[in-house]
C-alpha cells in the first residue's frame, strides 16, 4: 500500500472517531464517504471495509462498559436476535441488488439525511417515556438496522441509539447495548462479505489494509474523544455533524441524479 494512502486511512479513522465519539455517534457513518470518495475503495468492497473499521475500533469502548455487565443484558440479546439475520440479508442485497455506486449513493443518502436531521434537532436530557418499547419491537428495530448496516457498512448502533432513546429507554441502557450490537454485527457482516467474495466476481471482500488502518486510527480516536468529551461544546459539535450529514446526503442525491 502507498504510504500516503496508509497515513490518510489511519488519520481519517482517528479524526472521525475523535469528532463523533463525544456526540455518541459511530464514526463509521461518516467514515464511509471518506473511503468511497477520498480513499477510492471500490464498490461494494467499501461496505465490508467500513464494517472492518467497526471491528477494530470498538473494543476499546466495549472495555469501558464491561464492568457494568450491561454488554450482555437482555436488551443486547434482543437487538442481536434482529441485527444478525438483518446484516446477512443486507449483505446479500448489497452484493446482488445494489453493487454499483449510483444506487448505493441513494441508499447512503437515505441513512445520512435522517441521521443528520436527528442530530440537528435532538434535545439533551430528554425524560424517558412512561411505557418504553416492547421486546418484539426492539428485535424488529434490530432487524431493520441490521439490514441497513449490511448495505451501508455500519453496525447499526448509530441507527438504534436514536430510535431506542426516542422510544423511551435511557441513554445509559442503550449505549452499551448498541455498542455491543455494532461490534458483533460488524464481525458477522465482514464474515458474510468474505464468504460471498469466494463465489462472486468483483471487489466484494473488504480492503483489509484500509479497514485495519482506519480501525486502528478509530481505536485511538475513540479513546481521545471520550477523554475530550467533558471539554468540548457538545451542542455545537452535534449540530455541525448533523449539518455535514445532511450536506453529504444532498451531494449524494445530486450525483445519483446526474449519473442517471
Amino acid at each position: 500500500m502507498d504510504p500516503r494512502v496508509a497515513l490518510l486511512a489511519f488519520g481519517a479513522g482517528l479524526v472521525v472517531a475523535v469528532v463523533t465519539t463525544p456526540v455518541g455517534v459511530s464514526g463509521a457513518v461518516f467514515l464511509l464517504p471518506v473511503q468511497l470518495d477520498v480513499l477510492r475503495v471500490p464498490s461494494p468492497a467499501v461496505t465490508p471495509t467500513n464494517l472492518l473499521f467497526n471491528v477494530v475500533s470498538t473494543p476499546g469502548a466495549l472495555l469501558r462498559h464491561r464492568s457494568t455487565g450491561s454488554l450482555t443484558g437482555p436488551l443486547t440479546r434482543r437487538l442481536l436476535a434482529g441485527t444478525l439475520p438483518g446484516v446477512v440479508i443486507g449483505t446479500v442485497a448489497r452484493v446482488h441488488l445494489a453493487p454499483g455506486d449510483r444506487v448505493f449513493r441513494v441508499l447512503a443518502a437515505a441513512v445520512l439525511l435522517p441521521l443528520g436531521l436527528w442530530l440537528c434537532t435532538r434535545r439533551r436530557d430528554r425524560p424517558p417515556r412512561a411505557h418504553p418499547i416492547g421486546s418484539r419491537a426492539v428485535t424488529a428495530m434490530g432487524l431493520a438496522a441490521g439490514v441497513v448496516g449490511g448495505v451501508y457498512g455500519i453496525g447499526g448502533g448509530s441507527l438504534l441509539g436514536p430510535l431506542l432513546v426516542g422510544a423511551g429507554l435511557s441513554v445509559a441502557t442503550v449505549a452499551p447495548a448498541a455498542l455491543a450490537t455494532t461490534f458483533v454485527t460488524s464481525v458477522a457482516g465482514v464474515g458474510t462479505y468474505g464468504l460471498l467474495s469466494l463465489t462472486t466476481q468483483g471487489p466484494v471482500g473488504p480492503d483489509w489494509g484500509v479497514g485495519l488502518l482506519c480501525g486502528a486510527g478509530g481505536l485511538i480516536g475513540g479513546y481521545l474523544g471520550a477523554r475530550l468529551q467533558p471539554r468540548v461544546p457538545e451542542t455545537a459539535l452535534r449540530v455541525l455533524l448533523g449539518a455535514l450529514a445532511v450536506g453529504l446526503a444532498v451531494v449524494y442525491l445530486v450525483r445519483a441524479a446526474h449519473a442517471g
